[in-house]
């Protein structure tokens, strides 16, 4: 006789989910191996629960332990980073606009994609050539409440705003980091969806009105730009 999972099963289900995924993004988001004891400080989990869940992602290739016992991406989690990235072609599109952001002397070019209802995620990075920059990785998860990027995806994503209420650029002053700021524009694909913003951050004292003129009207270009690779169609 088959059993039917009560509402407990479940819930308790979902919770390790939960838990095994937050394993794997606390993985993704270091460039190097984490050991046990920092994955466990990281997030804020036991050792026995943390092998308990990490023994099931290596089932599925998600982790993989090495040999000197630290913990890194396994092969199946590339898989899904290169299915994304096929699907969507963002790394070959976005990529060449944000290099070529930065080589016009502009600060650290950034996409950021929504992630939850909390955070955003920057998927490429490309950091400036100045000697002081804003400290953000591909990988990183930041506030979707805070910074002009932020402020663009909560707009489209969770406000449903229209391009006439959110508009095409958005500038932050110190909202995430007080000693940051950024100017951002929306990329949208086809239907009118958006898929993502470009942002230029950096250092608060470098975003003069000039600054902020100049990057503005690169950013908008750069964005008009991808949204057109990407099949969408820029707002007149």
């Amino acid at each position: 006789m088959s059993r039917t999972a009560a509402p407990q099963d479940t819930a308790d289900g979902v919770a390790a989910v939960e838990r095994a995924l937050s394993i794997v993004d606390t993985i993704a988001q270091r460039t190097d191996p984490i050991s046990l004891a920092d994955l466990s400080r990281a997030t804020g989990f036991y050792k026995s629960t943390l092998l308990r869940l990490i023994a099931s992602l290596e089932k599925a290739n998600l982790v993989v332990r090495r040999a000197d016992g630290r913990y890194a991406l396994g092969l199946y989690a590339h898989k899904l980073g290169r299915a994304y990235e096929a699907t969507y072609r963002l790394a070959e599109i976005m990529q060449p606009l944000l290099q070529g952001l930065v080589d016009h002397g502009t600060e650290s070019a950034s996409f950021h994609a929504y992630h939850d209802a909390q955070s955003r995620i920057c998927l490429l990075r490309v950091d400036s050539h100045h000697s002081t920059l804003d400290r953000i990785r591909a990988g990183d998860l930041l506030p979707l409440s805070k910074g002009a990027a932020g402020k663009l995806l909560t707009a489209y994503f969770t406000q449903g705003a229209s391009v006439a209420d959110a508009g095409l650029l958005m500038t932050s002053m110190g909202e995430r980091d007080p000693s940051c700021a950024a100017v951002a524009s929306p990329v949208f694909g086809p239907d009118d969806d958006i898929h993502g913003v470009i942002s230029l951050s950096g250092p608060k004292e470098r975003f003069t009105p000039a600054a902020i003129k100049k990057m503005s009207k690169l950013v908008q270009e750069s964005a008009a730009q991808a949204t057109l690779a990407l099949g969408g169609r820029w707002p007149d």
